[in-house]
């Protein structure tokens, strides 16, 4: 398998509930209005996310990834957050998905799982697993992917700003 098996940013990607499209230089201000809310980033690593100069490289670094999307409510074109494929292996088979973050108006509706549905469905056409990286003290994260149907097959430490921060590496396999 070679690296252009996989697609990390397709043109457009929809569900019932959701689209997802590329994310795009011209969606900062409607997601920094979601990402402004301090507690969207209450139990992430990184809690100071919504001052829009910590936001700032976060969303940049989602363009940069050329595997981020927009997420929209299918309905109403309404933006609910981002998400995006990172760390492709085809050695491995695999692929990350992570960096999502959802406005808070959206949490406890379909949303995350059709996000994450979406996804899984259109990378199991590809790789054989998917990996997610949750912080140690994200919780409703940690319940979201284990609710998918991961594993916990790793804990990990990845370094920002100088900062150690834990993570925990869950794995979701091909039936």
């Amino acid at each position: 398998m070679t690296i252009s098996n996989f697609n990390l940013q397709p043109e457009f990607l929809e569900n019932e509930t959701i689209k997802l499209i590329p994310l795009q230089e011209n969606h900062f201000e409607a997601l920094y209005e979601l990402a402004s809310d301090p507690l969207v980033w209450e139990q992430h690593p990184i809690k100071d996310r919504y001052k829009k100069d910590v936001f700032k490289p976060f969303f940049e670094g989602a363009i940069g990834s050329k595997g981020a999307f927009l997420i929209l409510d299918k309905k109403t074109n309404e933006v609910i957050g981002t998400t995006r494929f990172y760390d492709y292996n085809s050695e491995k088979s695999n692929v990350g998905i992570g960096f999502t973050f959802i406005g808070r108006k959206f949490w406890g509706g379909p949303y995350n799982a059709a996000t994450k549905k979406l996804l899984i469905e259109y990378a199991f056409q590809t790789v054989n697993s998917i990996l997610f990286h949750v912080g140690a003290e994200n919780f409703r994260s940690q319940k979201a992917v284990l609710k998918l149907g991961a594993v916990k097959i790793n804990e990990m430490v990845f370094s920002h700003n100088g900062v150690d921060l834990p993570h925990f590496e869950y794995e979701l396999k091909k039936d």
